[in-house]
């Protein structure tokens, strides 16, 4: 079974256990000097990339604490070849954000600047435009679960409109905690095929994912470190069922503040859902 790294909203915890943090959350200012945010939490300079040409702007970036973290990156061009960051790190789970804001005034509309990112060979978020989600000079954080198996986690913009860009890297490593078996039924008691996608924002922070069912289930394994990714108060989640041909068959959203929630004593939960075939 495919397991989905999910904050789920009703069993969020605060900060990993001790014993997880075997590998070190790893923060970098793509295109410019080492930097320290508004937690506390240290950016190192840009490294370990190949590739790619330094892009800098002074924009003033809304939607953001840390405006300085938008203001330098690095983008492809048409002389310089694409940008790839190779990162070592333990064979695992990892959540991994990337921080993105559109800069150039030449790109201020929609499908001026359209991008592929791909994760450990595939194809993580498809034709991404900075502009479209976000606005001008606005910060834009989208977040992807991966699992490295070779001991590095490899990440690679693709040109699709114009040249692709991007301006910090952060890569927490995730944690096992409670899980959450989703599982999806007909009324006739067949299972559902097809995909479970979720989102989960703040004032600050996006991210979003999705995965096939498997037997018409989806298992959730809780990122349990919600305030690393920039999630200290109230926030969404939102999560939706589409079947094979595309008709959403169920859909919820719920809103939570991680400083409430105890799942101390929860292990495991499961959730039965019966939907109406479409």
């Amino acid at each position: 079974m495919r397991k989905l790294l999910l904050v789920m909203a009703f069993l969020a915890a605060l900060c990993f256990p001790k014993e997880v943090l075997a590998q070190q959350p790893i923060r970098v200012k793509c295109g410019g000097p080492i930097y320290t945010d508004s937690k506390g939490q240290v950016w190192q300079a840009d490294y370990d990339f190949s590739g790619g040409m330094l892009n800098t702007r002074t924009a003033t970036i809304t939607g953001t604490a840390d405006p300085t973290l938008y203001q330098t990156g690095r983008k492809n061009d048409i002389s310089v070849p694409t940008v790839k960051y190779s990162f070592p790190v333990a064979n695992g789970i990892y959540h991994v954000n990337l921080y993105f804001a559109e800069t150039y005034a030449l790109d201020f509309k929609t499908g001026a600047r359209v991008f592929n990112v791909t994760i450990q060979g595939n194809v993580a978020i498809p034709n991404l435009d900075i502009f479209a989600e976000a606005g001008a000079n606005a910060a834009l954080i989208k977040g992807v679960d991966v699992t490295v198996t070779n001991g590095a986690l490899n990440i690679e913009f693709d040109n699709v409109v114009d040249n692709a860009k991007i301006n910090a890297i952060e890569i927490l490593p995730g944690a096992s905690g409670p899980s959450l078996l989703l599982n999806f039924k007909y009324p006739d008691g067949t299972p559902v095929a097809g995909t479970l996608a979720y989102t989960v924002s703040s004032s600050l922070v996006s991210f979003q994912g999705s995965s096939p069912l498997n037997n018409g289930q989806a298992q959730a394994v809780i990122f349990a470190n919600p305030s690393a990714m920039g999630i200290s108060a109230q926030f969404q989640v939102a999560l939706s069922l589409t079947d094979t041909a595309g008709h959403v068959l169920w859909q919820l959203s719920v809103g939570m503040n991680p400083a409430q929630v105890n799942i101390a004593a929860v292990q495991s939960s499961a959730l039965n859902v019966v939907v109406q075939k479409l």
